[in-house]
């Protein structure tokens, strides 16, 4: 029997964090949670189904609280072998209507916040000989939509970190690849994308007919962090119901 994984999910308290730390919970995973916001519900929800959980408040493009963040995963569990950079905004601003504080700002959530999180565990990872970094990024990158310039920059940006990434740690046992999923039914989106009817302009251009939900990026998450995916890495696998087909 390989020996526990202990995973840490940044961005965990709703949506799609919360679903993944959920998700590795249910695999057997003990999973700590980054996040600014208030984790009871997703704490709820593991502990309910028998899991373990630390919730840790922490900015993840603050470094020091990053680093304590990681210290406290590694001595509450023994170690830390998952990592999966979740968290990030995707503000949508006509490009000549977006600010010099608004680019910094999504670059410093959406690639910042995963150097941080990632530079800190990785001595983590590889004196354990094992690891699973995944990268969140998103279908925008294969689609390019216009008012999205920052947030489609900063996850194609996250691609190549991905790709250098795992070129780099590939010969400590520990792989690094993304999940692009495409728009999903999230708090988040309903409330933003989803009031503007893009869910059926996002619908229209998908080969599966449907929105997408949190628990659609489920199987893949787990296929990624999997003990046998030990050969896949610098990948990006795209989850978007085939509305970029690539």
């Amino acid at each position: 029997m390989p020996a526990q994984r202990i995973a840490l999910v940044t961005g965990a308290a709703r949506g799609l964090g919360q679903e993944f730390a959920v998700a590795l919970a249910g695999a057997g995973h003990p999973v700590a949670g980054l996040d600014i916001a208030d984790m009871s519900p997703t704490r709820e929800r593991i502990e309910a189904a028998g899991g373990s959980f630390l919730g840790l408040l922490a900015d993840v493009t603050d470094e020091d609280a990053v680093q304590r963040a990681v210290n406290a995963t590694a001595a509450r569990f023994g170690g830390l072998h998952i990592v999966v950079n979740n968290a990030g905004i995707y503000p949508p601003i006509e490009f000549e209507k977006t600010t010099l504080a608004d680019w910094q700002r999504v670059m410093r959530l959406n690639l910042d916040g995963p150097f941080l999180v990632t530079r800190a565990a990785l001595p983590h990872l590889r004196a354990a000989g094992w690891g699973r970094v995944v990268n969140i990024v998103s279908a925008v990158v294969f689609l390019g939509p216009p008012e999205l310039v920052a947030y489609t920059t900063s996850k194609a940006g996250l691609v190549g970190f991905t790709r250098a990434l795992a070129t780099a740690v590939g010969s400590d046992g520990v792989t690094v690849n993304a999940i692009a999923p495409g728009l999903l039914a999230t708090e988040t989106a309903e409330a933003t994308t989803g009031a503007g009817g893009g869910f059926a302009r996002v619908r229209a251009l998908q080969a599966v007919p449907r929105t997408g939900r949190p628990d659609d990026l489920i199987s893949t998450l787990l296929y990624v962090c999997a003990e046998g995916s030990g050969f896949l890495t610098g990948q990006t696998i795209n989850v978007d119901g085939g509305s970029a087909r690539h």
